[in-house]
């Protein structure tokens, strides 16, 4: 993992599978980053995500590798290999105390679209999230979540608020790692949609030759 950032006051805590990063990801990033006021954003791709469990990702190497070179250059943001370096299932609550534990001073916030902070209730520890690191809420192509109070079930009133105050705005953007994926199996170009860094990894590793989905019956 790269050195910590001693002055990194607010931190962006950003996880997914990122399999492929394409520039959505990157666009939902600087605009957390440049609304917020981020000091640090840092993109934590999952080990063992619990809500995928079952399905063929590719190496964690490579989706770290991948993302460091399409955030290479921007001193903002940071790869985190918390979850990557662990043989645990990937919850965030997990994660969010470890960044707490290793920037004790910062304020922290969870990046999340609105695709997952619908499931967000049912997740592993909500109260405890939300205590740590509030969502900041990023509608899903840009489009604004009129109603959030579906939270108040695991937030509370102060956090609520805060929550509804840290709505982030985003230039509509469609790109979509599964479409990316499915592109290239199907021998489609995937210009425009992920940096060109990471098109030459994605090329010369033979990543998504092949369509992919849930694992079968005694896969390991």
């Amino acid at each position: 993992m790269k050195s910590k950032l001693p002055r990194a006051k607010r931190i962006g805590i950003y996880g997914g599978t990122f399999d492929p990063i394409h520039y959505g990801h990157l666009l939902l990033a600087e605009s957390a980053r440049q609304q917020m006021n981020l000091d640090l954003v840092l993109f934590v791709p999952a080990g063992i995500p619990p809500h995928k469990r079952d399905w063929v990702l590719a190496p964690e190497e490579d989706r770290v590798a991948m993302l460091e070179l399409a955030i290479a250059g921007n001193s903002a943001f940071q790869v985190e290999r918390f979850e990557v370096d662990s043989s645990e299932v990937s919850y965030t609550v997990h994660t969010v105390e470890y960044v707490q534990n290793q920037y004790p001073d910062a304020e922290l916030f969870l990046l999340l679209g609105e695709d997952m902070l619908r499931a967000f209730p049912n997740w592993y520890q909500p109260q405890r999230i939300c205590e740590l690191a509030p969502p900041l809420v990023i509608g899903r192509a840009g489009r604004e979540i009129e109603d959030l109070e579906f939270l108040s079930t695991v937030a509370s009133p102060k956090r609520m608020k805060e929550i509804k105050k840290s709505r982030i705005h985003m230039i509509q953007v469609a790109y979509s790692s599964s479409e990316i994926r499915d592109c290239v199996a199907a021998g489609k170009s995937i210009r425009y949609q992920t940096p060109p860094e990471v098109i030459a990894y994605i090329e010369a590793k033979k990543l998504y030759r092949k369509k992919r989905g849930r694992k079968k019956k005694g896969e390991a």
